[in-house]
């Protein structure tokens, strides 16, 4: 066998092998276009569990994430307080109800508001660590992120499930894949969710319903004034 002979086969073993890899890797990955998941969160200020804040998320909460095609809601609940976000991706526009002491608002908003509420996710990048693990039966990549100000985001995240839609948490939207814990750490403030259910099966169209009554309507430059737009 010439060298020129011997040059072309391994030419086409290492172009095969290069092949054979990104094949594995596509046929790991299932895109999703529905998808529930369920997070408990704990939130700690150093070593001491934290007191929820006004308009904050109330400790032992839990969040319920629905995602179907391009629309999503998200629900935090607890016994003190409820707030879940309607989100359809592709016009960016969302609604945000609230109960507080009682009180159940509807706060819609447009592209612009959703964007300015979100401009603090802008340019988050992910760096991927050494650390690994498995949770819920997926293998999970640790990756993390970091701001200017101290906020930094530690995420373990699979591969092997990517949701169609992109734009259901703004925080993620950078992410290779579908986060099953991640750690929010703001100053001594941290906020730990881990997933504890993720459901494949097709979400109710009814989930994504806005409600027509029940609720004081009002605009999101409305809900700053009030101090109620958090969450």
């Amino acid at each position: 066998m010439t060298n020129s002979s011997r040059t072309a086969v391994c030419l086409l073993v290492i172009s095969m092998g290069v092949f054979l890899a990104i094949s594995s890797s596509l046929m790991a990955q299932k895109k999703v276009s529905e998808l529930t998941l369920v997070y408990e969160f704990v939130i700690s200020n150093g070593n001491a569990a934290a007191a929820p804040s006004p308009g904050g998320p109330p400790e032992g909460a839990t969040n319920t994430v629905y995602i179907k095609g391009f629309k999503s809601r998200s629900e935090i609940t607890s016994s003190l307080f409820s707030s879940t976000t309607l989100l359809d991706a592709k016009t960016n526009t969302a609604v945000i109800l609230k109960e507080v002491s009682g009180q159940k608002l509807l706060i819609r908003l447009t592209p612009e508001n959703w964007h300015e509420k979100n401009m603090r996710f802008e340019g988050i990048t992910f760096k991927n660590t050494n650390e690994t693990k498995e949770i819920a039966g997926y293998k999970c990549q640790q990756a993390v992120a970091r701001r200017n100000d101290g906020y930094m985001l530690t995420v373990f995240y699979t591969r092997e499930l990517i949701p169609e839609d992109r734009e259901y948490d703004p925080q993620f939207r950078s992410l290779d894949g579908l986060p099953l814990e991640y750690e929010i750490t703001n100053g001594s403030l941290k906020i730990k969710y881990t997933v504890t259910k993720l459901n494949l099966n097709p979400v109710p169209a009814s989930k994504f319903d806005i409600p027509k009554g029940g609720y004081r309507e009002m605009t999101y430059e409305e809900s700053k004034k009030a101090n109620v737009s958090g969450m």
